[in-house]
């Protein structure tokens, strides 16, 4: 399958689901090429940008259980790779 370079944006408003958040994503370390995160205290929000590389189908395993956290949602975007 072919590897796509894709970036995912997630915005954390319940804290209650940052360890299941950071188990997801580690169960995706593989893919993932950068991470940064930055808390957004004065919006109530933590924000995470992710930078992968992986198959549609492997990028899609790690954003469709984000999405489906209480209080988090992600935005991907992908585009074909090298």
């Amino acid at each position: 399958m072919e590897k796509r370079i894709g970036a995912a944006l997630i915005m954390v408003e319940n804290r209650e689901s940052i360890d299941r958040l950071n188990q997801i994503i580690s169960a995706h370390a593989d893919i993932i090429i950068g991470r940064q995160g930055i808390p957004m205290a004065g919006h109530g929000v933590s924000v995470i940008s992710l930078v992968l590389e992986g198959s549609s189908d492997r990028i899609g395993s790690l954003t469709g259980p984000i999405g489906k956290l209480d209080g988090v949602q992600v935005k991907s975007v992908m585009m074909r790779g090298q």
